[in-house]
């Protein structure tokens, strides 16, 4: 999973989300960041109040919380978003001993695969790995 200050720096870079079923995060406020939370049509799902997005806690299973706005709430990306988000400048994931790297198109390469055009990031964590290489791309 990716950490909460790569969340942060993704948010910073420009990455929005549109919250679906499935997807993590954890609200980043002093005292709750780091629980993590699923969207699921059961527990967590997605409304609207007055226009704005909010993720709404159902039943008693997040003790008082009823609901709260995407701006409060850190999107912690899965591998596949993250790979989705790279797109087409996805080349490959792999892994080298206890490290991931991600190898993509170079932000200033047009359409070549040489190795100048190639841009590796390297990280414990795959999905670490994929976050470091979107934040090369904002």
């Amino acid at each position: 999973m990716i950490t909460i200050d790569l969340a942060r720096r993704l948010v910073a870079g420009g990455v929005l989300w549109e919250p679906q079923p499935g997807d993590r995060f954890t609200i980043d406020q002093p005292g709750v960041a780091g629980e993590v939370f699923w969207i699921s049509e059961l527990t967590v799902d997605v409304h609207s109040y007055h226009g704005q997005p909010l993720l709404g806690f159902n039943g008693t299973t997040e003790w008082a919380l009823d609901s709260v706005t995407l701006d409060t709430a850190l999107w912690l990306p899965r591998e596949d978003q993250l790979r989705a988000l790279l797109g087409d400048r996805f080349r490959r994931l792999s892994r080298d001993g206890s490290s991931w790297t991600v190898a993509l198109l170079a932000p200033h390469a047009a359409d070549a695969d040489s190795d100048a055009d190639i841009t590796r990031v390297t990280d414990v964590d795959a999905e670490c790995a994929y976050a470091r290489a979107l934040l090369t791309l904002t």
